[in-house]
C-alpha cells in the first residue's frame, strides 16, 4: 500500500513537471559513493567488495526477497510453499536476532 502510495506521488510530480530540470537528471547513478561509509573503513570496505564478499546480513536479506517473490507465485505446489514459509520465517528471525544483538551491545557500551 505504502509503495502504492509513493509511486502516485511521484507520478503526480511527474506530470506537474515538478521533477524536470533537476541536477544530474539523464546521467546515471554513481553507486561507487561511500561518502556515507567512515574514512578509516572505506579501503576495507572496497577490498572486500572488489573480492566479491557479500556480508552474511546481505545474503540472508537477499534470500529472504528471493523466498517471498517464489512463495507470492500463483504455481507453486503447497508443499514446496510450505517450506519455503518454513524457511522465510527462520530467516527473519535469524536476521531480526542479528540486528537486535547489535543494538543491544551498543547500549551497553
Amino acid at each position: 500500500m505504502l509503495e502504492f502510495l509513493a509511486e502516485q506521488r511521484v507520478q503526480e510530480a511527474i506530470a506537474r513537471g515538478e521533477l524536470d530540470d533537476l541536477p544530474g537528471a539523464g546521467r546515471p547513478l554513481d553507486l561507487q559513493d561511500d561518502a556515507l561509509i567512515p574514512e578509516d573503513l572505506r579501503l576495507a570496505y572496497r577490498i572486500l567488495k572488489n573480492a566479491g564478499y557479500v556480508p552474511p546480513e546481505v545474503q540472508a536479506l537477499n534470500e529472504i526477497a528471493h523466498l517471498e517473490r517464489f512463495i507470492a507465485q500463483s504455481d507453486v505446489d503447497a508443499t514446496a510453499r510450505a517450506k519455503a514459509v518454513r524457511k522465510l520465517a527462520l530467516l527473519k528471525t535469524g536476521v531480526e536476532h542479528t540486528y537486535y544483538s547489535r543494538i543491544v551491545e551498543k547500549l551497553a557500551r
